[in-house]
């Protein structure tokens, strides 16, 4: 038999020239998606060429490459299939009416709107990486804050805009009537929703009023840390054990914030125990040794106090009192540490000791303890 003719047999009512021609444009498809989603990938890299320095074409490349690889095999797949007929022998209902073709092809249809979907949150995240990027270069903070925010918003709108497409195009929903009766049911689903709507609102105040920004030590709750991002529904906020704690914007907003990082200094307040051998004369050189040694400290200011305050009950306490000229808790941690060093020399110069917990037994000459 002739290859033509061999050809022109049909298999489940397609020739085996379609056949071979579907499996072919799927396997080229298949080999060439890569190749032209880089070629994509190259054009819009184009467009952005001014952004070259702050986002290379292989990170461009890597957030797309997915997405548009998945894009390709189904519009591959869709002209592929237009090849193919299906078989009379299954007796299936038409697209138009409900049955297996109806739920394919509307099932195709909602993934490859999807895919279209997914190709522009990619292209959000890339503009928003730019973005970050100029707005690390100002001085305010405010940008660093509002871009992430702006960039969830942008993809909200798009999952609603997703939302809508499919239910006209795919399920042929009239959106305008369903938007218009869903009046009543729209306050019902608002009530059901309150605590979330206070969050949205919630974040909206923390952008106008600007309790704190991104990057700000704040204590709020009891929770102290660095906030890292401000979002519709919560904060995050990067403790200082480096764990994520995520606040709800209406706490953020209802209950007592300190913004750690607006005041100039950090005040540290300690007690130094001695023990009751100290002598007077120790205990007033190493109190006004350490005074002094705070007063000319570089990193300290001059409200530092340092006094003897009271007896205790193993030792005679002195209270140190004083401010870091900085907000910054590095800054703090390497400042006491210094601190403490010195006036462990001060102690140690002056031959006294520090206390620690004790208790004394006192017996009475001639007492006799038997069983």
């Amino acid at each position: 038999m002739e290859l033509a003719n061999y050809l022109k047999l049909e298999f489940l009512n397609n020739t085996i020239e379609n056949i071979l021609i579907f499996f072919g444009i799927l396997t080229l498809g298949f080999l060439l998606r890569r190749i032209i989603s880089k070629l994509l990938c190259a054009m819009i890299f184009k467009i952005f060429e001014k952004s070259r320095q702050i986002v290379s074409r292989a990170e461009l490349y890597a957030l797309l490459r997915r997405p548009l690889e998945f894009f390709l095999f189904l519009g591959i797949l869709f002209l592929a299939s237009n090849l193919l007929t299906i078989p009379k022998q299954f007796d299936l209902a038409p697209s138009n009416e409900f049955g297996i073709q109806m739920i394919v092809s509307r099932l195709f249809l909602t993934i490859f709107i999807y895919s279209i979907f997914w190709i522009l949150l990619k292209l959000v995240d890339f503009f928003g990486i730019i973005l970050k990027h100029k707005a690390s270069l100002t001085e305010t903070k405010m940008d660093d804050q509002l871009i992430p925010f702006a960039m969830d918003l942008i993809k909200i709108f798009l999952a609603i805009i997703l939302i809508l497409t499919v239910l006209s195009s795919v399920f042929n929903i009239d959106v305008t009537a369903m938007a218009a009766g869903l009046g009543i049911g729209g306050i019902a689903i608002a009530m059901a929703s309150k605590e979330s709507i206070e969050n949205l609102l919630g974040s909206f105040t923390i952008f106008f009023d600007k309790p704190f920004t991104v990057g700000d030590a704040i204590n709020v709750g009891g929770v102290v840390g660095v906030v890292e991002k401000v979002g519709f529904r919560s904060t995050r906020v990067r403790t200082y054990d480096k764990s994520i704690v995520t606040v709800p914007n209406k706490n953020m907003v209802n209950a007592e914030l300190d913004n750690l990082g607006v005041r100039p200094v950090r005040r540290v307040n300690f007690v130094i125990g001695l023990s009751y051998s100290t002598t007077v004369e120790q205990l007033k050189s190493i109190t006004r040794e350490i005074q002094v040694m705070l007063d000319e400290h570089v990193s300290t200011n001059q409200d530092g106090r340092v006094r003897f305050q009271e007896f205790g009950s193993s030792s005679l306490d002195i209270m140190v009192v004083y401010f870091v000229n900085s907000p910054s808790w590095d800054d703090l941690i390497d400042v006491r540490q210094d601190v403490n060093f010195r006036i462990i020399e001060i102690v140690n110069k002056h031959g006294a000791e520090f206390a620690f917990p004790s208790t004394s037994v006192y017996f009475e000459s001639g007492l006799k303890v038997s069983n």
